[in-house]
């Protein structure tokens, strides 16, 4: 992403706060946006760092584990009576992140490509395919090399 993450999240932040930090989870998290906006406090373990996430695309139950970014993030949240994470619905945080999008001066960066973008920063981390997988929830080994999008620079640096 080179400079377009803080170039977006400074965007996002001059919108609206909230939006920033949605935006962190998702790239924190490789979380898909219905995981992360249909997020409830009753879900979220702070104390553990993770996120328990019921309704997923495959069907099947999935804990995220939080990265200290991403705890953090949520800790700075406040706690809305409703129980849900976020003031915005899907519809108002998908218009208001296409605005930071456009303000960040960034070309169609869709807000599915934050997925994209954190899964291959898992790998970077070090983490293998399997660890990777339980974490963003992809079933097979085909679907998440197309997420992935390592740089053969980062390649270089693992093998010495």
């Amino acid at each position: 992403m080179g400079d377009e993450d803080e170039r977006l999240l400074n965007a996002c932040r001059a919108l609206n706060p909230e939006l920033a930090a949605i935006v962190t989870l998702a790239i924190e998290t490789a979380m898909r946006q219905g995981e992360i906006m249909g997020l409830t406090w009753d879900k979220v373990n702070l104390a553990q760092r993770t996120t328990t996430l019921d309704d997923t695309k495959n069907g099947e139950r999935r804990v995220v584990p939080l990265t200290t970014r991403a705890l953090q993030t949520l800790r700075d949240m406040p706690r809305n009576l409703d129980g849900r994470v976020w003031t915005y619905t899907p519809e108002g945080m998908r218009a208001s992140y296409n605005k930071a999008v456009k303000k960040a001066g960034i070309e169609g960066l869709t807000f599915h490509d934050l997925r994209h973008e954190a899964t291959s920063r898992l790998f970077e981390k070090g983490l293998n395919p399997m660890q990777v997988a339980a974490i963003t929830g992809h079933k097979n080994m085909q679907m998440l090399k197309r997420y992935t999008h390592l740089k053969p620079e980062d390649l270089v640096k693992l093998i010495g």
